[in-house]
């Protein structure tokens, strides 16, 4: 009887916070040859992981490669087919547009059917802009949350902030907060209106990138001079009350 291949592994493969005419090397040396010996890719956007996996040393021409979009992630993909060809002994690479893959980007779930066929889930060392901006932020990193992106609705978002800085005064917990880029002025100017004035709001734009702007305050101090924030690049917003 011929005994079942080893199991391959599931690369979580973080992915540059910079914008790409800026790119620098990420990973260390051991992780980019891993990355780069890979054939198979499952990726937030194609387009944006060739971008990225163009500089690396791949082993194999980069057409040659198979890059696979996520699903959205709404519970109801079935996973058994994704995992077939880790079951059949190949690693293969999750990689999403920036960041570590399945925070505050997709793949949670497929890391999870992973775990649930007994397959290996193997993380890089890479950038996270939200542990950069709570490392520059000076605020309580020993109690955080992140809360990811708040109703756009003006009075739902006000709503929102009210509750999360009950919590934040009451927890000592730093929040954490993004939004798409070109809603970050409507999100700095309500968090700058709805909290109370003796709290504390840290606005990190661009983490790693060539316009990096890291900056934390009361919220009377940013009441006294309101920021004009870019709409095209990321940022993570921070508070404690």
């Amino acid at each position: 009887m011929n005994a079942a291949p080893p199991r391959g592994r599931l690369v979580l493969i973080p992915a540059p916070l910079e914008q790409p005419g800026e790119l620098r090397p990420w990973l260390c040396e051991p992780d980019r040859l891993l990355a780069g010996s890979l054939r198979r890719f499952y990726v937030e956007t194609p387009k944006t992981a060739r971008t990225w996996l163009k500089a690396l040393p791949l082993t194999a021409p980069l057409q040659s490669l198979e890059l696979r979009a996520l699903p959205e992630a709404n519970g109801s993909t079935k996973w058994t087919e994704w995992l077939a060809p880790l079951l059949a002994g190949e690693t293969v690479g999750l990689l999403s547009d920036a960041g570590c893959p399945a925070i505050a980007d997709p793949g949670a779930l497929l890391v999870r059917a992973a775990h649930a066929a007994g397959i290996e889930v193997h993380p890089l060392i890479g950038p996270s802009s939200l542990l950069l901006a709570l490392m520059a932020s000076g605020l309580n990193g020993q109690r955080f949350s992140f809360q990811g992106y708040l109703p756009v609705d003006r009075t739902e978002r006000k709503q929102a902030i009210d509750r999360l800085a009950i919590r934040s005064a009451s927890e000592r917990e730093t929040v954490m907060l993004i939004e798409t880029p070109y809603r970050n002025q409507a999100l700095a100017d309500s968090l700058i209106d709805t909290l109370p004035g003796e709290g504390h709001l840290s606005i990190a734009i661009d983490l790693t990138g060539s316009s990096q702007s890291i900056t934390c305050q009361t919220v009377a101090t940013w009441r006294r001079q309101r920021p004009t924030l870019p709409r095209k690049l990321p940022t993570v917003f921070l508070f404690l009350c």
